[in-house]
């Protein structure tokens, strides 16, 4: 019973202390600009005001931040799950020579760091005559280690006989992929969705690097040059607000999906 409190505590401390930058930016995204450098609680207001968000939507060009991010983080999901699915049926069920150190060699994908990348994936998105497109910010995403390592874990645990079923039925093995193991990982696939759009949603230093014109911008992109924009300091106000118009999606999206990102990694397990 103790430790169950204990545990809850460092839990709300922990959730405390995350939320004190998101409870900042909201109350900033209401506050009128001459309060923001006067006052002297930063968490409160005495007049709160819409101005800020009317001025960031009149100034950024969201629709067409939200149309160019939105076409890319679906499109870069959309390849992940076709990839990532085949691979792990792949570890998860087929045997062929070299099986376990290949997969070991394709993990360490997780740990180099995107950065180091940048320049290699620059060159080849200029060979292919890509730059300032969303193709070029799309391609290097389009295979995640990450989700090949969770879908295999989710894969191991359906029960060979099902498998062995499928095969005495007829079933090939796109359809017992189909049939037997998308519907198992539903859960997973929700979890890693999430990651997903989450990640490139946010993703800012490679968008910035490929992308020149506002036709390809993303959001995270066009936020950081409009704060930058201004001459005489930034207007955190209306930066704040733009930021939140940023998030909302992603936050609108954990809290329906909260439930299957949490059973996921609880049903997931590490089996070998």
């Amino acid at each position: 019973m103790w430790l169950r409190l204990f545990n809850r505590l460092i839990i709300a401390i922990l959730a405390a202390v995350f939320a004190v930058p998101l409870v900042w930016a909201a109350v900033t995204s209401f506050t009128p600009s001459g309060e923001i450098i006067t006052r002297t609680n930063p968490f409160a207001f005495t007049a709160p005001t819409l101005a800020n968000y009317a001025n960031a939507w009149s100034t950024i060009p969201f629709i067409q931040y939200y149309g160019n991010t939105t076409v890319i983080v679906l499109g870069i999901l959309a390849a992940q799950l076709v990839t990532a699915t085949l691979a792990a049926y792949a570890f998860a069920r087929l045997t062929f020579v070299g099986q376990g150190a290949m997969f070991i060699l394709f993990l360490t994908q997780i740990m180099i760091p995107p950065d180091i990348l940048l320049f290699p994936n620059y060159t080849t998105m200029k060979e292919l005559h890509l730059i300032d497109t969303k193709w070029a910010i799309m391609l290097p995403y389009w295979a995640s280690s990450f989700g090949v390592f969770l879908l295999r874990q989710t894969f191991k645990q359906v029960p060979l006989e099902l498998d062995e079923a499928s095969r005495i039925d007829g079933c090939r093995w796109w359809q017992m992929i189909w049939h037997v193991y998308l519907p198992s990982a539903k859960p997973t696939y929700v979890a890693f969705g999430l990651i997903s759009v989450s990640t490139h949603w946010s993703n800012f230093m490679w968008p910035l690097i490929v992308t020149n014109s506002v036709e390809n911008r993303s959001l995270t992109v066009g936020i950081a040059i409009f704060a930058q924009s201004f001459e005489t300091g930034a207007q955190w106000g209306t930066v704040t607000a733009a930021t939140l118009l940023v998030m909302l999606p992603l936050l609108v999206a954990f809290f329906l999906f909260q439930r299957q990102f949490v059973a996921s990694f609880m049903h997931s397990g590490l089996k070998g």
